[in-house]
């Protein structure tokens, strides 16, 4: 007794053309061998059921309810035998998926039990056209409308990654028939950050200080990053080129990640609009 074509495509006798096809192309995808490098011989198998099912339902050939596998007979009733041809399996993916079977040689070679390269498209379009040979006399034209399949790409942010980081994923860009997908590539940028400017691998943060406070000291609170709490006193008077560095506070440094750069401490000295008689003898007083 053969195998059932509907059982293969995990469809119902009732099933239409387009829920054929979905079947086909989940299957399809499910056992391509390049998606089982561990059970790649079984997955060539079933991946050849699969198409010779379709190609069988999609020309009718054994009519619903008649079931069998290539080779299989009605026993004289009238359908006579059908035999697949084993290039079949290789034209329908081609015609189908818009690419190369993952088939080295055919799928003639399937003893010989090696898969060429193939990589899904995300974008695929072509009419699918059953093999003549499989379907004797018969002749369909049925079209494949333009179909995107989604992927889910990862990316891992690496601590320190500078802006300009290009992350690049092989062959995941567009497919179009007959050649070779484009790379997708991804481009790192950064989103300004409200507190600290990046310079390479430092981090730069601007303090705003009276004229009092740069002459006669100051102690500057930062939350890091991270969110701790650094205090910096600074007893240095500071002009306005000033910089504190604390060093090994700033961005992680992607090559060497158990060393950071360092942070820089500017100031921006707010200064009096206006002095009254009194204030600028005392300065002067106590300047000179």
């Amino acid at each position: 007794m053969g195998v059932d074509y509907y059982k293969v495509l995990q469809v119902d006798r009732n099933a239409k053309e387009d829920d054929m096809k979905k079947a086909y192309r989940k299957l399809a995808m499910k056992w391509h061998p390049d998606k089982n490098p561990n059970n790649k011989k079984d997955a060539e198998s079933k991946f050849k059921q699969i198409s010779e099912a379709y190609d069988g339902l999609k020309g009718q050939v054994p009519p619903p309810g008649a079931g069998g596998f290539p080779g299989t007979s009605d026993g004289g009733g009238g359908h006579g035998s059908f035999r697949f041809n084993p290039r079949s399996a290789d034209d329908i993916f081609s015609e189908y998926f818009g690419f190369s079977s993952p088939f080295g040689g055919g799928m003639g070679d399937m003893g010989g039990g090696r898969a060429g390269a193939a990589n899904f498209p995300r974008e695929a379009t072509g009419p699918w056209i059953p093999a003549g040979a499989a379907l004797g006399a018969f002749a369909f034209n049925v079209e494949l409308r333009p179909s995107t399949t989604e992927e889910i790409l990862t990316i891992d942010i690496k601590s320190g990654w500078k802006k300009g980081t290009k992350i690049t994923f092989p062959e995941k860009g567009n497919e179009q028939r007959g050649i070779i997908p484009s790379d997708l590539v991804f481009i790192i940028d950064e989103k300004p950050h409200s507190v600290f400017k990046r310079d390479g691998n430092d981090l730069v943060v601007t303090q705003k200080i009276s004229l009092v406070e740069a002459l006669i000291g100051y102690t500057a609170q930062i939350t890091t990053l991270d969110g701790r709490n650094l205090t910096v006193p600074i007893n240095s008077i500071i002009s306005p080129s000033y910089e504190e560095v604390i060093k090994g506070e700033g961005m992680p440094i992607p090559k060497e990640p158990s060393r950071k750069g360092n942070l820089r401490v500017k100031f921006n000295i707010k200064f009096p609009s206006k002095l009254t008689s009194e204030q600028k003898a005392g300065i002067k007083r106590y300047l000179t």
